[in-house]
C-alpha cells in the first residue's frame, strides 16, 4: 500500500506541475526538478492544499520536465481538474485546452 501511495503522490505532483516555463531543460536537470517538486508537494495526494514551498516549486519547475513523463497510462490516474486548480491556486496561468504528455 505504501508503494502505491508513493506512486500516486508522484503522479499527482507531476500533473499539478504541468503548466510551467517553456524553456528547454537538460534531462538531468529535469530529473532534479521533478524530484524537488515531488518532495515539496507530497501532501497534494491527500488533497491537502499546497504549501508555500510546493507553490514555489510549481512555479519554478519547467513544463517539459513534467509533461515529458506523462504517458496515457499515467494521465488516466490523474484528476486533471484538481491539478489545474492547484496550479492556478499557486499563481500559475493554465491555458484552456492545454495538453501535457504523450498521445
Amino acid at each position: 500500500m505504501q508503494g502505491k501511495n508513493k506512486a500516486r503522490v508522484m503522479l499527482v505532483v507531476l500533473v499539478v506541475a504541468m503548466i510551467l516555463n517553456g524553456r528547454t531543460a537538460a534531462a538531468a536537470q529535469c530529473r532534479v526538478e521533478r524530484r524537488m517538486l515531488v518532495n515539496a508537494c507530497k501532501s497534494l495526494v491527500f488533497r491537502i492544499g499546497p504549501s508555500a514551498k510546493c507553490c514555489e516549486r510549481l512555479r519554478a519547475t519547467r513544463t517539459q520536465c513534467v509533461c515529458s513523463v506523462i504517458t496515457p497510462t499515467v494521465a488516466k490516474l490523474i484528476d486533471v481538474n484538481y491539478a489545474v486548480k492547484v496550479v492556478r491556486q499557486c499563481g500559475r496561468y493554465v491555458p484552456r485546452h492545454f495538453k501535457c504528455g504523450s498521445n
